[in-house]
């Protein structure tokens, strides 16, 4: 009986043994598997950056060469500007006067729907 005893108390020593590696082993593969998850991220934000790099100097040529249509586009747009407002100062005046004569010169006149009862 005794020796039967010892022999568990030698197998729950060695299935506590066996279950500390087990946790060990996973601890030790859990930190592997964060190290090449970090690993994995920075080469991702290093690819990223690279290509944003290599966009950015792409879009830069194509902008370069429509500059030039932007600023014609802007000149265009100035000159458009400045004759409408040409076009206003030499119209307000008259606009004004045709406003004011039609609102202030009322010509009364019996509506022809109105009946005299008398």
């Amino acid at each position: 009986m005794a020796s039967q005893s010892a022999g568990i108390q030698q197998l729950l020593q060695a299935e506590k043994r066996a279950a500390e590696r087990v946790a060990e082993a996973r601890k030790r593969k859990n930190r592997r598997l964060k190290q090449a998850k970090e690993e994995a991220q920075a080469e991702i934000e290093q690819y990223r950056l690279q290509r944003e790099k290599e966009f950015k100097a792409k879009e830069a040529a194509a902008l370069g060469s429509h500059g030039s249509c932007s600023e014609g586009v802007e000149k265009e747009t100035i000159e458009k500007i400045s004759v409408i407002q040409a076009n206003y100062q030499q119209n307000k005046e008259m606009v004004l006067d045709q406003i004011l004569s039609l609102v202030c010169d009322i010509k009364p006149e019996i509506h022809i729907n109105y009946r005299f009862n008398g």
